[in-house]
């Protein structure tokens, strides 16, 4: 074997490997993506569990806010259905709606004493903003992830890998403008 074959093989060989490593990468990053969203959906299934027992606690207290409790379970449903269907569009506008009720619920509750003393939904209070602080930490992780991994297979060389072996791109996890915005807690008590 003379020298310019062993030099080809050689570069083959280099090529191949980093090829091996690129690919590589590309798979870690894929599968982050797919455990960060799979963290998400354990506390979302967590509070999806909780929700129903906060309304069924709150119904005994507020027989006047039936439409705040509809638009709850309602908003819980459509969290579920984005959740299933992997849609993370649906699911930040359906995230929206049910943290917006919630925090609507959660103001309302100041105009009934007797609720707001209720061990019960005390408790299911501080489990469900617990569950939320958790979700919204998870969803950063799975938003960087996302990011990293959209990031990687656009740039080169690994755009060649990527797109030979039609690594795609993930959608991040956003929510909409309103949940960005201030609640005007003057609103809910008129």
């Amino acid at each position: 074997m003379d020298m310019a074959s062993i030099i080809t093989l050689v570069i083959a060989a280099f090529v191949l490997m980093y090829a091996i490593t690129i690919y590589n990468g590309l798979v870690a990053l894929k599968h982050s993506v797919s455990k960060h969203l799979s963290n998400i959906d354990v506390l979302l299934k967590q509070r999806h569990d909780e929700l129903p027992k906060l309304v069924e606690t709150c119904k005994q207290y507020m027989q006047y806010e039936q439409q705040t409790l509809e638009g709850i379970i309602q908003a819980r449903s459509m969290v579920a259905k984005a959740q299933a269907k992997r849609d993370m569009k649906a699911l930040g506008e359906a995230e929206t709606s049910l943290r917006s009720g919630l925090g609507n619920l959660f103001a309302l509750a100041e105009n009934y004493p007797d609720l707001k003393a209720d061990d019960s939904f005390q408790h299911l209070q501080q489990r469900i903003t617990g569950l939320e602080n958790s979700i919204a930490d998870r969803r950063e992780s799975y938003n960087e992830a996302v990011n990293n991994n959209n990031v990687r297979i656009e740039q080169f060389p690994d755009v060649l890998i990527a797109r030979f072996l039609n690594f795609q791109a993930f959608e991040l996890l956003e929510f909409q403008e309103e949940e960005l915005k201030d609640v005007n807690i003057k609103s809910l008590f008129s």
